[in-house]
This record gives structure tokens, C-alpha cells and sequence, in this order.
């Protein structure tokens, strides 16, 4: 269940596998094909990613103020492994700092993306919300990731926060 009073946490790349040269990438299992889902199921699907656009906006505009401890705070433990409070509080400050003010964030799009143990990421179950953000200092739009995982208590927790070019893959 999706408790949105816990739902803060950032890390920095947990939604792409990374490229190592020399390794060789784990297969992606093909894509089965579902039936249409039901006029019922389709409503919970809506309900679902319009929490978790509501949930991305939240962690969003807490880094525009500058709460970027509170955000790391209530993160989930795959974020907190992977970067160090300090680390994570003063990246960020320091890109949003060069790239100033947000003038103007897009409606967020929502994806699900399930790991398994073959890949680079923890295994697990993610929400990723992407918004096309214009800040004062840049020149173009930026996609702004944010990322959730459905931890252990079944709470979704904030996973990841990136800031990246369009079509760009690689964080900052």
C-alpha cells in the first residue's frame, strides 16, 4: 500500500543499467504481451500514477526549496547504500544552484520497471516519474527522473533523483 507521509528519499542512478566496457550486459527477458486490461483495472492503473506523479511533484518541489535532507531522510535503504547523505544533499544543491530557478515543470510521466536479481539494480519494483523541467540557466529542457521502490514493507520510498538531457540516459 502506498503511504505518501513516507515517500522521500532520493539516490542518484538506480534507473538504468550502467555500460561497462569488457562486460557483458544480462539478458532482458522479452516482453509478454497482456490481455486489455478491464475498465476496473485500467481505474486502479490511473489511481495508481496519478499517487505517484502526486508523490514525484512532492519530492520536486522539495528540492526546489531546498529540502533536499528531509528528501534524503525518508529514503529507501537502496538509495542510502548507494550514495552518502553528504554526497547526495550537496550534489544536488550544487546542479540545482548552476542551473538556477525552475521556471517551468511539465506533467510527470509515469513507467514501471521490474528488476530482478540479473541486473545491476537491487531487485525490486519501481516507479519512475519523468518531468520536463526549463530552469533559469539552461539553455534547454532537462528531464527530471524521479524514482520509487516498493521496499520490503511494501511502503514505496523514494529510490533515485536525476536531473538529464533529453534522450540522455547518463545522470549529471
Amino acid at each position: 500500500m502506498f503511504r505518501s507521509a513516507r515517500l522521500f528519499v532520493l539516490s542518484f542512478v538506480f534507473v538504468t543499467p550502467l555500460v561497462v566496457v569488457g562486460h557483458v550486459q544480462p539478458q532482458v527477458k522479452p516482453i509478454v504481451t497482456a490481455p486489455p486490461l478491464t475498465p476496473a483495472q485500467q481505474a486502479q492503473l490511473d489511481k495508481q500514477n496519478a499517487m505517484m506523479n502526486q508523490a514525484a511533484l512532492k519530492v520536486a518541489q522539495l528540492v526546489d526549496a531546498g529540502q533536499i535532507a528531509q528528501i534524503w531522510d525518508g529514503a529507501s535503504m537502496v538509495a542510502k547504500q548507494a550514495v552518502r547523505r553528504d554526497a547526495f544533499i550537496e550534489q544536488i544543491r550544487v546542479e540545482r544552484v548552476r542551473l538556477g530557478t525552475v521556471i517551468a515543470r511539465g506533467h510527470g510521466v509515469v513507467t514501471r520497471v521490474k528488476y530482478d536479481t540479473s541486473l545491476q539494480l537491487p531487485a525490486g519494483l519501481y516507479f519512475n516519474v519523468s518531468f520536463p523541467v526549463k530552469f533559469a540557466n539552461a539553455s534547454q529542457p532537462l528531464r527530471e527522473l524521479i524514482s520509487f521502490r516498493q521496499d520490503e514493507d511494501n511502503i514505496w520510498r523514494l529510490s533515485g533523483y536525476s536531473l538529464r538531457a533529453p534522450g540522455n540516459e547518463a545522470a549529471f
